[in-house]
């Protein structure tokens, strides 16, 4: 039986992997006890001091960020399976680098030792299981060793979805991401596998490529064949909008039905749900800490059966370690 701290360890230390330290320091079940990243130590702690959160200082010593609650080994190692999990003494790995998404990728770190592994983005093929907070968290279990954490757009998507399913009903829907840039994109016209993704980022509205729809079937199969998902890159560093255009089943639905429903869900699952009547922009959801912040004014409806509703989506996601002891 595991007692004590849950040992976390992470591969990439970017605002992901930050995100998560930051986190671990306001937790009383977790450590972080090494990290991997290709970047140097001495930039990685700069790096955490930037990102402007309030908490205690953490000092770099003998290739050991420490701090007053725990130390944490820094190794400059890139790949999934370099890292000696099993001398750190890791109970659970959470891959942030957004790279390795293949289970051979996974099954890696599981041969150097780590005891779970934990995918801080979506899989590029099917795992052990995926894990939506508020849509499925109970289904972990303790033979689950490759887990995905899902994504903040695919969080946000599966909660709204299934929030207006269960209230009103939904036939079908298809839903576009209005996105912040992200780290693999460049600020200038730059060679890239994708076409469009080698385009700057920061002086081009960029459609891409989303699987958010093909995982939010995965977890919630009675939309099976009936999702789709697509993403527009805009030109903003932080802060990100879902447009979600449902089919309703009863063609009778009305607008002020529709908000109140987000405004139920929010009141029942709180830490994950929000609705506002303010009339927000993008900037405004840095601090939110839900996953999603139902946006009332927004809400349109078209003909009988179709309801258009935005949803904003902060920055970083709420991350929740899936580990069954």
């Amino acid at each position: 039986m595991h007692h004590g701290k849950i040992r976390i360890g992470i591969m990439g230390l970017g605002q992901i992997g930050r995100h998560l330290y930051h986190l671990a320091l306001e937790s009383d079940d977790c450590e972080i006890v090494a990290v991997a990243d290709i970047g140097k130590p001495e930039i990685l702690q700069y790096l955490l001091k930037s990102d402007g959160v309030e908490e205690p200082t953490s000092e770099l010593r003998d290739n050991y960020l420490i701090n007053e609650q725990f130390r944490t080994r820094m190794l400059q190692l890139a790949r999934p399976g370099e890292v000696p999990w099993d001398v750190l003494n890791v109970d659970c790995v959470v891959d942030a680098t957004g790279r390795y998404r293949r289970r051979q990728d996974m099954e890696a770190h599981l041969r150097a030792g780590a005891g779970r592994v934990i995918l801080a983005s979506l899989p590029a093929e099917p795992i052990d299981r995926i894990v939506i907070p508020g849509i499925n968290e109970s289904s972990a279990a303790v033979a689950d060793k490759i887990i995905s954490a899902g994504s903040a757009t695919t969080n946000a998507f599966a909660l709204l979805l299934r929030s207006l399913d269960r209230a009103l009903g939904v036939d079908c829907a298809s839903m576009t991401t209005v996105h912040a840039y992200s780290s693999d994109q460049s600020l200038q016209d730059y060679a890239h596998e994708d076409f469009r993704r080698s385009r700057s980022a920061a002086q081009n509205i960029i459609p891409n490529n989303n699987e958010s729809a093909r995982w939010v079937e995965f977890v919630l199969p009675k939309f099976a064949g009936k999702l789709s998902g697509y993403a527009l890159n805009v030109p903003v560093q932080r802060g990100s909008l879902l447009d979600l255009n449902c089919v309703m089943q009863d063609g009778g639905v009305t607008v002020e039905q529709v908000n109140e429903a987000m405004r139920a869900a929010a009141a029942e699952q709180p830490a994950l749900i929000g609705a506002t009547d303010d009339p927000i922009v993008s900037s405004d959801v840095i601090g939110c800490r839900q996953s999603l912040l139902f946006d009332a004014r927004a809400t349109i409806k078209a003909g009988k059966r179709i309801v258009k509703v935005l949803a904003w989506v902060r920055p970083n996601r709420p991350f929740r370690i899936p580990y069954s002891r």
